[in-house]
């Protein structure tokens, strides 16, 4: 994930999910209504897949939909674990990524 600072203060925040093998991706999270087919992200030839948003400061959460699964990330388990100093645990027992927008 990258950010840069736009005119209005907001900045553009680019989020990335490796899934060379997926047929879909979106972006769904605390930016969108938890929407799973509000942001739809574009697949390079590498296998990444790219949304670019733009974000007031603050804390947000997001997973990831792949081919209609929700997940962190691609080969994730989603069980809680403390091993992703990214992630925290969501109300359904699952996992969240966070991203925090300066």
């Amino acid at each position: 994930m990258t950010s840069r600072e736009t005119e209005s203060g907001r900045r553009q925040v680019e989020f990335v999910c490796h899934a060379p093998e997926a047929k879909t991706v979106y972006l769904a999270g605390s930016f969108n209504g938890w929407d799973p087919n509000d942001t739809p992200m574009a697949r390079s030839r590498s296998g990444d897949w790219r949304a670019t948003l733009p974000l007031s400061p603050g804390r947000y959460e997001y997973k990831f939909v792949i081919d209609g699964r929700w997940v962190c990330d691609a080969g994730c388990s989603d069980a809680p674990s403390h091993r992703c100093p990214v992630c925290v645990t969501n109300a359904f027992g699952t996992m969240n990524k966070v991203v925090e927008v300066a």
